[in-house]
C-alpha cells in the first residue's frame, strides 16, 4: 500500500501566461496527471476500468492556495497523499514544489461514478486495498 506518490513536471511554454508564469488553471491539470499516473503505477488501468466495470472517477471539490509562481523550464515535484477516502470518494492533498519549496497546496476530491449515469459508486475492493486509507 502507498501513501503518498511523487511526479516530476517540467514546466513548457504552452503552460505559462502572458507574464511568462504557470497559468494558474495549469496546475489543476498537473495535479490530475500526477494521479493517473498514480493508479497507472499501482497497475489500475481507468480506460479498462471504463470498459470492463463502467466505473469513472471525476473531480467533485478543489480547492487551491497559490504562494510561489512556477516559470518556464522549471522542473516541478508534484506530491499527492491520500488523506480521507470514503466507499465512493477518495480525499487527496496535492503539492507542486520547486526544489522542496512550496509553491501551490491543494484539496481535491475524487469520486467513482457509473460511466452511464454519474451516479457515485463503491470503489471497487482491489482498488481500495491499493491505499492505506479505507474508510472516512
Amino acid at each position: 500500500m502507498e501513501n503518498s506518490f511523487h511526479f516530476p513536471v517540467r514546466v513548457y511554454y504552452e503552460d505559462t501566461d502572458a507574464g511568462g508564469v504557470v497559468f494558474y488553471a495549469n496546475y489543476l491539470k498537473f495535479f490530475e496527471r500526477a494521479r493517473t499516473e498514480w493508479l497507472r503505477h499501482l497497475g489500475v488501468s481507468q480506460t479498462a476500468l471504463a470498459d470492463s466495470d463502467r466505473l469513472i472517477f471525476i473531480v467533485v471539490s478543489t480547492q487551491l492556495r497559490y504562494r510561489l509562481p512556477a516559470r518556464l523550464d522549471d522542473l516541478l515535484a508534484i506530491n499527492s497523499r491520500i488523506t480521507k477516502m470514503g466507499a465512493a470518494s477518495v480525499h487527496f492533498e496535492q503539492v507542486a514544489e520547486r526544489d522542496g519549496i512550496r509553491l501551490v497546496e491543494s484539496q481535491i476530491q475524487v469520486c467513482c461514478v457509473n460511466a452511464d449515469t454519474f451516479r457515485p459508486a463503491s470503489i471497487p475492493t482491489p482498488i481500495r486495498q491499493l491505499f492505506p486509507f479505507v474508510q472516512d
